[in-house]
């Protein structure tokens, strides 16, 4: 019966023991502390988690965890939180100190120099077959360093140059910042790549005793040993490494966790493991914060951009990730950028033809109009001139039968005849015009043309008082050319060219007429010295354009649709000289009969 008794009291143990367990891991905090991971990630955490276990079984309910990593990213895990403790050196803590509340706890005593707690400071190694000796031989060389916020690292060594009137940005070619690991910056000064490596206190002594770099092959610029210490130095000492927790960690748990570190002693294992004879009191910074005053810290903080550059030399893959998406994403917006103005340009270019054929409709609108109109015009116009042409032709034989006849009445009547048949001759052409008939082509001597257009325009030339000369080039020859549709051209020129001359006043009014015959084509040009067109001349010839305040708009366009239907080319444009305008008309020439 007790034995049975004792298996169900054992049996209950049991299973009450898990949910035990759980409730205590849901009570006890998880809490992390970034360290400076100076020698790698996996060193950082072989070397301090020891410690955390150490403090874990120190502090009742809590559970420490290492994260390592550089001066940005524990800048960057404490301001969002991921940490509460921050194990780095003095240089950093004051850097933090100014943007984030920190209580610093203990300072670490090394486990060299006799448990020196000055153990921070800067050696400037070279090459021991190099000709640098003194930190003078450095000017216009090639430098690296760890961190621009290390202070053994890298702030030492300007405070130092400091001293001697020198600034690093001007002194040295160039400073190139490889990070951490510490073990590249001297294999960079043994492979030749850089002239000089600034490294923290003991870095040439750490990798001599991991036997991956010899002594004889480099030599220390500026050296210094100071008294009970086992490395070369070439700046002065600062304190060591510090512990600091953050404003959200409770007052008892600090305390805790300083006693814990107070009664860390020399031979424990985290302690052998950390390279650390133990921690004590937090000791004087002054000599960090002269060095900082000196240096103009909070004038010398780092812009955006240095920040930027330094986080892509560190992390180089995400770099390139980041720069190739960005380049891919300004190339899209260029080219949404430039579909966008291509539619626009489309769509504006749409707009602009819709314009131009709503123009065009109304125009062949007005044109069918005027086609109507024109069309019952010739139609009714023509029965006057035939009863002209009758009466014309009538009186001639009346006179001419007569024994004496009077000759100027003769002379008359026979212009009246001649008129009466052109003037039907041009209604005939008109009404092929509106009709679209073809044009028919005959041989034309141009000079008579000429001579028998400025006939009928004498009387409006000298009221107008116009000069009019005539110019001729070449051998003359006959061209192909309608006659009456030639004739029509030319008064239209002329009269245009009156109308334009007669707005000027005090201006003497002259029109060249200029034939020039070529190889196989005339060139007919009528140059005025008028005012010319305000504005294009090509647009003078669209069907309803016209500058006159009673002009129709198609004697320009009459004018190049009859030379076009000649199988010749009409132009007008202004003069070069500023001061009127030239219609230009181009025949073929007309084959030998």
């Amino acid at each position: 019966m007790r034995i049975a008794t004792l298996w169900i009291g054992l049996l209950s143990l049991l299973l009450l023991l898990p949910g035990s367990l759980r409730a205590a891991e849901e009570t006890e905090q998880h809490l992390k502390v970034g360290v400076l991971a100076n020698w790698g990630y996996l060193q950082a955490e072989k070397r301090w988690q020891p410690m955390m276990d150490y403090l874990t079984d120190k502090v009742d309910g809590a559970r420490f965890s290492v994260r390592p990593g550089s001066f940005e990213e524990l800048n960057a895990a404490l301001e969002a939180g991921e940490i509460e403790f921050i194990v780095t050196n003095p240089g950093q803590y004051l850097y933090l100190s100014n943007q984030f509340p920190l209580s610093w706890l203990a300072t670490m005593r090394s486990r060299k120099h006799n448990g020196a707690t000055y153990a921070i400071g800067s050696t400037i190694i070279v090459r021991a077959d190099s000709d640098y000796r003194t930190l003078y031989d450095l000017k216009g060389k090639v430098v690296a360093a760890s961190g621009r916020h290390a202070l053994g690292g890298y702030q030492a060594t300007v405070g130092l140059m400091q001293k001697l009137g020198m600034t690093p940005e001007e002194f040295f070619k160039e400073v190139h910042f490889l990070g951490f690991p510490l073990g590249p910056l001297i294999f960079q000064v043994r492979d030749r790549n850089i002239d000089a490596a600034i490294t923290p206190f003991c870095t040439l002594e750490e990798m001599v005793e991991k036997g991956v770099i010899r002594a004889e092959d480099f030599r220390v610029i500026n050296p210094s040993r100071p008294a009970g210490y086992d490395c070369q130095v070439s700046t002065q000492l600062y304190p060591n490494w510090s512990f600091a927790a953050s404003e959200e960690v409770s007052y008892n748990l600090t305390k805790q966790i300083t006693r814990a570190l107070f009664e860390l002693t020399p031979e424990h294992p985290a302690a052998i493991e950390a390279g650390t004879q133990g921690w004590t009191a937090p000791i004087s910074q002054l000599k960090v914060i002269q060095l900082f005053s000196n240096l103009h810290y909070q004038k010398q903080e780092m812009s955006k951009w240095d920040l930027l550059l330094e986080w892509m030399e560190a992390n180089r893959k995400w770099g390139v990730v980041i720069a190739m998406l960005f380049v891919i994403a300004t190339l899209y917006h260029f080219w949404i950028e430039f579909k966008f103005r291509q539619k626009s340009d489309t769509l504006v270019e749409t707009e602009r033809e819709l314009k131009r054929k709503a123009v065009q409709l109304e125009r062949l609108h007005s044109a069918a109009v005027i086609g109507e109109i024109g069309a019952g015009l010739a139609h009714e116009i023509n029965q006057p001139i035939a009863a002209i042409n009758n009466y014309s032709e009538g009186g001639l034989v009346r006179l001419r039968s007569q024994t004496q006849p009077d000759t100027e009445m003769l002379a008359l009547l026979d212009k009246i005849n001649q008129q009466s048949q052109r003037a039907a001759s041009v209604v005939q052409r008109i009404r092929g015009l509106l009709k679209r008939r073809e044009t028919v082509l005959e041989r034309v001597n141009l000079l008579t043309l000429v001579d028998e257009g400025l006939s009928l325009m004498k009387l409006e030339l000298e009221r107008h008082r116009v000069q009019i000369r005539t110019q001729v080039k070449g051998e003359p020859y006959f061209a192909m050319a309608d006659r009456v549709g030639m004739q029509q051209v030319l008064i239209n020129l002329l009269k245009n060219s009156v109308d334009a001359m007669s707005e000027l006043s005090g201006h003497q009014a002259e029109i060249l007429i200029e034939l020039w015959f070529d190889e196989q084509r005339v060139h007919l040009k009528v140059i005025d010295n008028g005012p010319g067109f305000a504005d294009d001349p090509q647009t003078m010839m669209a069907t309803f354009t016209t500058t006159k305040s009673e002009g129709l708009g198609l004697g320009l366009a009459i004018c190049s649709d009859l030379v076009k239907a000649q199988d010749g080319s009409f132009s007008i444009r202004n003069n070069e000289d500023g001061g009127g305008c030239t219609a230009e008309i181009t025949l073929t020439r007309a084959n030998e009969a």
